[in-house]
């Protein structure tokens, strides 16, 4: 049996000041969020198996919308696509917020606090059965941190095995919390946070030591689409980083590798390149591309 093939996530902010993409996919009349459907079917339409809908931007110094605007962005367009036999994602901090977008149809919760926002988060997980994600940001205040390495640094994020350990064992203590409170094992996803509350070496230190989080037994979701790290890795002129859209390229280098290393999902803003380095990295660790003959595998071992 072939081996699974990464999941592609297509981000869906509907904020108004996402880092990269904020105010484009929300409608100035929430009641008729058409452009927000329409970019998830493209989405889709360029391979996406997940889309993970958001209302509340984490971006460095974003401040946090109330729950009735979180509810108003989202809650339209999880009804909208929810028979479109897609895995939806909520990207939230709020357990209400969570319990409605299940309702209307999301079967994923993406808590990028790892339940520690709202306390109810974990209860609303167990209750419903739905797959919850949980993810390290180590900071005092949540929304309230420079999710390129300020906290981190405060917080003495940085770099190194010491750095992983933390985060790996923050990562496995929170789902061992969650279930014990009820969460099915099975429905655990476990994400290291890259580019929140860290700094860019704190960052690679996680992606190079990917193995070391999928030894844990769950299912890894990996978001590096467009962060800073990234942009400063690519940067232009007098090494000034370059805009988030132009760091696209090394997002899908990241994706083909960290789908080589046994990542469940990759998180990312331009889906068809994301999709592409999923199929490479499938076929080289698979020999399965369509262009190898007929029994080479049996052969070939």
């Amino acid at each position: 049996m072939d081996a699974p093939r990464t999941h592609v996530m297509g981000i869906l902010n509907i904020t108004d000041d996402s880092f990269s993409d904020g105010g484009r996919w929300l409608a100035h009349d929430l009641t008729r969020p058409r452009v927000a459907i329409d970019h998830a079917r493209d989405m889709i339409r360029d391979g996406a198996t997940i889309i993970d809908i958001g209302g509340e931007s984490t971006r460095p110094g974003a401040v946090r919308v109330t729950e009735e605007t979180e509810l108003r962005r989202v809650i339209p367009v999880i009804e909208a696509l929810a028979d479109d036999t897609i895995m939806l994602s909520v990207d939230t901090m709020r357990a209400t917020v969570a319990r409605r977008a299940i309702d209307a149809g999301a079967t994923l919760i993406n808590d990028v606090s790892g339940g520690l926002a709202d306390s109810r988060m974990i209860d609303v997980a167990a209750d419903t059965g739905v797959r919850l994600c949980i993810m390290h940001w180590e900071t005092a205040r949540f929304g309230d941190a420079d999710s390129d390495g300020v906290a981190g640094a405060r917080h003495g994020a940085d770099r190194g095995s010491a750095f992983v350990r933390r985060v790996v064992e923050f990562l496995q203590n929170r789902a061992e919390y969650a279930i014990a409170h009820g969460v099915d094992k099975d429905k655990i996803i476990l994400d290291p946070g890259i580019g929140f509350a860290k700094s860019a070496l704190g960052n690679w230190s996680l992606l190079h030591s990917l193995d070391q989080l999928t030894n844990l037994g769950y299912p890894i979701l990996v978001g590096v689409s467009r962060k800073r790290f990234l942009t400063s890795l690519v940067a232009g002129p007098g090494e000034t980083p370059t805009a988030p859209n132009e760091a696209d390229n090394a997002t899908a280098a990241v994706t083909a590798l960290a789908a080589l290393h046994g990542a469940w999902a990759v998180r990312v803003h331009n889906v068809r390149p994301n999709v592409d380095a999923v199929a490479v990295a499938h076929a080289w660790a698979t020999a399965t591309g369509p262009d190898v003959p007929r029994g080479w595998r049996a052969r070939h071992g």
